[in-house]
């Protein structure tokens, strides 16, 4: 990533789309080609996991499986696989410009379901293949997913002792008692797989890399932590012994719980971090470039006792550091990683990134604190940084300075960057991200749009009104791409 260009945050969730979320059909296409017209390098997308309650990209049934919600149903029609009246008049949610949830859950499921049935009548040969290359981890996945259906979506935690526990017997007797249902999961990531690898090669024919987001951690439902509980620091009833989150900061008094359990990292690494090995290189397969969420968690971690309702009385422990990714790279070489270095960062941690040699981030919404000096002002970067205007964690640009920001840092931002009316104050401040040193800028699609905290994507510590933000089908258009592209171009970052 050591060459001057720029991007955009777009969630492949808040494309445009008649059918409640954004998906890989037509819109994501259409916005591939906005970014080549934008002179572009770079999209920026959430994690892509199949994701569970709370509908978090963070917190994902599997840390290899995808989202069956971005499954495109025009594709599957123009496959055969559907007719038009099969999905055109349900009711995925009403309002354009957020995720209904609930109403996709209810409704997309049905459809794929038809889908499924009608395959059966279809060539096998690809979904064979692909079975074959990804049963390694899909046949944990789709058993896991069987199994939670019949158990009415029940954590795993709480299934039959014999099913939670992945005595022989039982798992043999569940495969061949819900072979249906985990058929219809494998065909559900093999349509996953094949639309995603289709725009992706478009993407990059198109000249522009995927940024991928992956979580540090899996969540405590999925299909890993059941398959493999060896890898986690779970008691001998599977249950975790610490979970995962983060201390007291600027986002929460009482810190942020994850819930999520802790790898046991000495297990790992006496398998030379195979697991994580694995990961990192099935990432590769969908992303170009990965963003490893919460970076310091590898060098030290929060770790709360498991029943805690907080994060307060949690300890700092310390992480594999650099020995995990001199594993990584002696097996997949150089991988293209940017560090999600947010934070509280020590010492230790600015060392353990500086050897990684992973460029960090610098958000320049927290540049401009009044009482002292950022070190995410533009003026002390340097080129091996990754420059965001802010993150999916973060208010938007207009939403910080119009209704959050505290006056005197907005009166900062407004004297540094110069920001003025005229040329739009969401556009000065995506100037400032664009002008610095740092080898890539991006910024969130709702910056270049001059939206307010409407439209934020989530809100730290909050279980409520995250992951739902659309973009309006007519919101892109020429004289926008243009405009990006004058800016591209003006500050040398033109693909």
């Amino acid at each position: 990533m050591k060459k001057r260009c720029s991007g955009i945050i777009m969630p492949i969730s808040s494309l445009a789309s008649p059918y409640g979320i954004g998906t890989f059909g037509d819109k994501a296409y259409e916005f591939a080609n906005f970014l080549k017209d934008a002179g572009q390098t770079y999209w920026q997308i959430l994690p892509l996991g199949h994701t569970s309650y709370g509908d978090s990209p963070y917190q994902a049934f599997s840390a290899f499986a995808g989202n069956p919600y971005f499954i495109d149903f025009e594709v599957l029609e123009r496959d055969g696989l559907l007719n038009h009246d099969d999905f055109a008049h349900r009711n995925f949610g009403h309002d354009p410009e957020r995720v209904d949830y609930g109403a996709i859950y209810n409704e997309r499921y049905e459809v794929l379901a038809i889908a499924f049935n009608n395959f059966k009548n279809h060539s096998q040969d690809e979904f064979n293949i692909f079975k074959e290359q990804s049963g390694w981890w899909l046949k944990d996945y789709a058993l896991f997913m069987a199994i939670k259906e019949k158990m009415q979506s029940k954590g795993w935690k709480e299934w039959d002792e014999d099913l939670k526990l992945r005595r022989r017997e039982a798992l043999s007797n569940a495969r061949e008692e819900l072979k249906e249902r985990i058929s219809f999961w494998e065909f559900v990531q093999f349509q996953f797989f094949k639309q995603w690898n289709y725009l992706k090669s478009y993407v990059n024919k198109l000249g522009i890399e995927i940024i991928g987001d992956i979580p540090i951690y899996v969540a405590e439902d999925s299909s890993d932590a059941w398959a493999n509980s060896e890898i986690f620091l779970l008691d001998e009833s599977k249950n975790p012994t610490v979970v995962a989150g983060c201390p007291p900061d600027a986002f929460s008094e009482t810190g942020q719980l994850w819930g999520n359990p802790i790898y046991n990292w000495e297990y790992l690494e006496s398998t030379g971090y195979s697991w994580w090995i694995t990961r990192v290189r099935e990432s590769l397969k969908l992303f170009d470039v990965i963003r490893v969420d919460h970076f310091r968690g590898f060098e030290a971690y929060w770790t709360v006792p498991y029943g805690e309702e907080t994060a307060i009385n949690g300890e700092w422990v310390k992480g594999p550091g650099i020995k995990l990714f001199n594993a990584i790279k002696n097996e997949l070489g150089d991988v293209n990683i940017i560090a999600e270095d947010l934070g509280y960062l020590t010492q230790d941690v600015l060392d353990f990134l500086a050897e990684t040699k992973f460029p960090g981030m610098k958000v320049l919404q927290f540049a401009f604190d009044s009482r002292e000096e950022s070190d995410y002002i533009p003026h002390t970067y340097e080129k091996n940084c990754i420059v965001y205007t802010g993150t999916h964690d973060n208010d938007t640009v207009m939403g910080w300075i119009d209704e959050t920001g505290n006056p005197d840092d907005v009166a900062h931002a407004k004297n540094y960057l110069r920001l003025n009316e005229e040329e739009g104050l969401h556009w000065g401040f995506i100037r400032g991200a664009w002008a610095s040193v740092g080898y890539v800028a991006l910024a969130q699609m709702q910056d270049f749009l001059a939206l307010g905290n409407e439209s934020r994507i989530n809100l730290p510590s909050s279980s409520e009104g995250n992951w739902q933000w659309r973009i309006k089908p007519d919101a892109i258009n020429n004289d926008l791409s243009q405009q990006i592209y004058k800016l591209t171009k003006l500050y040398g970052r033109f693909q």
